[in-house]
């Protein structure tokens, strides 16, 4: 038996409400909100988060690791390799990207299914547009993350009983390396071609299953296309109660990271066993994976579920959107540029720079960061704390002041200076309570200076905007 071990999903704590987009750009807008990546997030930090949300309580460590996104920070260089560093992976555990297509994100799957030992399959994307067009809208920011494994590794939650695909050459979508929208041919076009295509995947994997479209308890219908997506949904056979929700409303379209989040929902919506789940992917052809759930899907416990991020974000303005995007030129911060960040350096003290590794010693203190005298260490990352004091910097160097500093008391030890993010700087107080979060701080000559900040610890109520 081979299928899904464990997984997780994370948003981005801010929220763009649809109906702020046209009385700014005149156009555009919409019912309903769609997530935003943060200054400080790109497609890495987005990953790792959903990584350590599949991998805490995983019955196994993942041998091997596929990053996918549309959005690499990086080209020629692996980006795989920050996530790696950042998860605390093994040496010997290789890290692949699978990058610049939203289908690569299926492709990584299958490849998972088709490996021997757990692979960490990890989506992220973030989708935008020009201001005041359909694709900023409808689109949204996120990642999710699947652990795959065979019940030698592990409890299988849901185990893989078919798949199939099916590929077709057609311009569709594309978008050209260097640009920020994508372009569209015509919508009927495409609209009709992944109705057929998708159909065709959907009765192939059936069939291999041999299970009737009646059976399916969740049909989950992932793609850019929106439309084409109602319509294979519509035309399945599926029973529309059955039917999974697209998140369109709260999230918007995550692009590569979509079919992982969508069935990383439907696994948390009902633990029961036997469930069928068929997970289809519109992208270039069509990919569709058939899924059972077990008996241990009732005692997998996540972290953080989607509906409960859905329900925990807060807003944020349309001019910060588009400044946080690049789309809106803004007064840079009047402070020299930081330099840029030493290769070397972070090389010597990777532990400590990607996975917030401080060091214990005999006395039992933990160190942040580590000392050299020490011999034990100390993972820090999934570790919370307490704010002791802090401070709101308004002429340190930030892409998105003011600058929120406080200084925080690690459970079971370690007290660390650090920035908080996903906070406004009125809700900040001594006591609060925070974890932390792998960030980018800034980008100099290209080169993309990672390191961890803070974030609230936050339940599932919603905030009020700050």
């Amino acid at each position: 038996m081979r299928g899904i071990l464990s997984w997780g999903g994370h948003l981005p704590h801010r929220r763009l409400d649809r109906q702020a987009i046209r009385a700014v750009a005149g156009t555009g807008g919409g019912r309903g909100t769609r997530t935003v990546a943060s200054y400080d997030e790109d497609a890495v930090t987005l990953g790792v988060a959903a990584a350590q949300t599949a991998l805490r309580g995983a019955p196994a460590e993942p041998r091997a690791l596929w990053f996918a996104t549309t959005e690499p920070p990086y080209l020629d260089r692996t980006n795989a390799t920050t996530l790696h560093a950042a998860l605390r992976l093994g040496r010997d555990v290789p890290a692949y990207d699978a990058v610049g297509s939203v289908r690569s994100a299926l492709g990584a799957l299958r490849a998972a299914c088709d490996a021997t030992g757990p692979v960490l399959v990890v989506a992220s994307d973030l989708r935008g547009g020009l201001p005041g067009g359909p694709d900023e809208a409808a689109g949204g920011d996120g990642a999710a993350a699947l652990l795959v494994g065979s019940d030698a590794d592990g409890p299988v939650v849901a185990e893989l009983v078919a798949r199939s695909s099916v590929t077709e050459e057609f311009v569709d979508r594309w978008r050209v390396p260097g640009e920020y929208a994508s372009r569209l041919w015509e919508e009927r076009f495409g609209e009709t071609r992944y109705t057929a295509l998708g159909g065709e995947a959907l009765k192939l994997a059936l069939g291999e299953a041999g299970i009737d479209v009646a059976d399916v308890d969740a049909l989950i219908v992932a793609g850019l296309h929106g439309r084409a997506a109602k319509a294979v949904a519509g035309r399945s056979g599926v029973p529309a109660e059955r039917v999974a929700d697209r998140l369109e409303d709260t999230v918007g379209n995550l692009g590569a990271a979509q079919p992982a989040l969508l069935l990383a929902a439907a696994l948390e919506a009902d633990p029961a066993e036997g469930r069928v789940i068929v997970l289809l992917s519109l992208a270039d052809g069509a990919d569709a994976f058939v899924f059972r759930t077990t008996a241990a899907l009732a005692e997998h416990r996540v972290e953080r579920t989607v509906r409960a991020q859905i329900a925990s974000g807060a807003p944020v303005a349309y001019g910060t959107y588009l400044a946080w995007r690049g789309l809106l030129p803004v007064e840079p911060p009047r402070r020299p540029e930081p330099a840029r960040p030493s290769s070397s350096a972070a090389n010597r003290n990777r532990d400590w720079k990607f996975g917030l590794v401080g060091s214990r010693g005999e006395d039992g203190m933990v160190r942040m960061p580590p000392s050299p005298l020490d011999e034990a260490a100390a993972p820090m990352a999934a570790t919370p704390g307490t704010i002791v004091a802090f401070t709101v910097d308004r002429l340190a160097y930030s892409p998105s002041p003011p600058v929120v500093f406080a200084v925080v008391d690690f459970d079971g030890g370690g007290r660390l200076p650090i920035e908080l993010t996903d906070v406004n700087e009125g809700e900040v107080e001594a006591g609060g309570r925070v974890e932390p979060t792998f960030r980018r701080l800034f980008t100099s000559d290209g080169i993309h200076d990672y390191f961890w900040k803070a974030r609230p610890l936050r339940g599932s109520a919603p905030e009020k905007e700050g």
